[in-house]
């Protein structure tokens, strides 16, 4: 078996077609055909069931298909290492990054480790919560950060920064006569939230605060990122839910933030890593993690923009 027969079989899984597979190959589809044949043959399994009008994959295909990316994630893996050792990196820690991480943390976090430990290679990957802890259980990442805890046997989660969760509200809206806001009002309007597949365990933390009130939240809109939520927000376009780092990061100048009424709920992210002893360079580099600060997300972010509104609690 060699890798141009994985390569194959990879394009025509991903495509259930086998010229637009080849197209994407760059090589013509009879040899194509031939390399899924001498991979079938190989294995002595059928990986696809072609007809006239369409290709599927079939149960060992299916099968087959959960191994093959991590044939080449490893391979990448590998070359990765080669040339950070040539770059005079010693070690390596690969970091799964889930839910948009607060971004005023991270940027302190990597200088640290690069200030404390330069010899050590931080490779980052933007996954999806349920590919990092995949990923976690199969050696793929050393660590991870996600804004979720329900994560199953075999990861260790641990709570490390929290983040004030902040209405994002739309400059000269009827809102912001509230200095703190009642969650029943929030949910009289228009909603843009994160979407639940890409940001899974930051979504199921706002649907957890939304559950506080007996009322169906109108979500219009959901986005793959913050940073297109307070686009929408500054546009007017609705309301939004996130933590205040994120607010303060985007800097829309049409987005004023403000917190809920009683107690603050907060967005808490969590370090996933696999149970045991972590290694000598994990363990340093979760030290640094837990001594990280960033009081301008402990705390409400003030008005950066102006309102006609009156900033008054009715």
């Amino acid at each position: 078996m060699e890798l141009r027969h994985l390569r194959c079989f990879l394009a025509v899984a991903e495509e259930l077609h086998f010229a637009r597979a080849a197209d994407r190959l760059h090589i013509e589809q009879s040899p194509l055909s031939r390399a899924i044949k001498e991979l079938e043959e190989e294995l002595g399994v059928m990986l696809f069931a072609r007809t006239t009008r369409s290709t599927r994959l079939t149960r060992a295909g299916k099968l087959f298909l959960e191994h093959v990316p991590r044939v080449f994630f490893a391979l990448e893996q590998a070359r990765g290492s080669v040339k950070a050792a040539a770059n005079g990196f010693h070690k390596q820690l690969r970091v799964a990054l889930s839910d948009s991480v607060t971004p005023s943390r991270l940027p302190a976090l990597l200088a640290l480790c690069r200030q404390e430990e330069p010899e050590v290679e931080i490779r980052l990957f933007e996954v999806p919560l349920s590919q990092q802890i995949k990923g976690l259980h199969d050696d793929m990442y050393d660590v991870g950060f996600a804004q979720s805890d329900e994560v199953g046997d075999g990861i260790v989660a641990e709570a490390v920064w929290s983040d004030a969760l902040m209405v994002a509200v739309p400059a000269r809206h009827d809102l912001l006569k509230y200095k703190r806001i009642p969650l029943e009002e929030v949910l009289r309007f228009p909603l843009v939230l994160c979407d639940p597949q890409a940001c899974e365990g930051h979504a199921r933390q706002i649907e957890r605060v939304m559950r506080r009130v007996d009322m169906e939240p109108l979500v219009v809109e959901r986005v793959a990122s913050c940073d297109l939520m307070m686009a929408l927000v500054s546009a007017g376009f609705a309301l939004g839910l996130t933590g205040a780092a994120h607010i303060e990061a985007s800097r829309e100048p049409g987005v004023v933030a403000r917190p809920l009424t009683g107690r603050s709920p907060v967005l808490t992210t969590y370090l996933l890593r696999p149970v045991g002893d972590p290694s000598e360079t994990l363990a340093r580099f979760i030290d640094r993690v837990q001594a990280i600060e960033s009081p301008e997300t402990d705390k409400p972010v003030s008005d950066s923009h102006p309102t006609a509104a009156e900033d008054t609690e009715p």
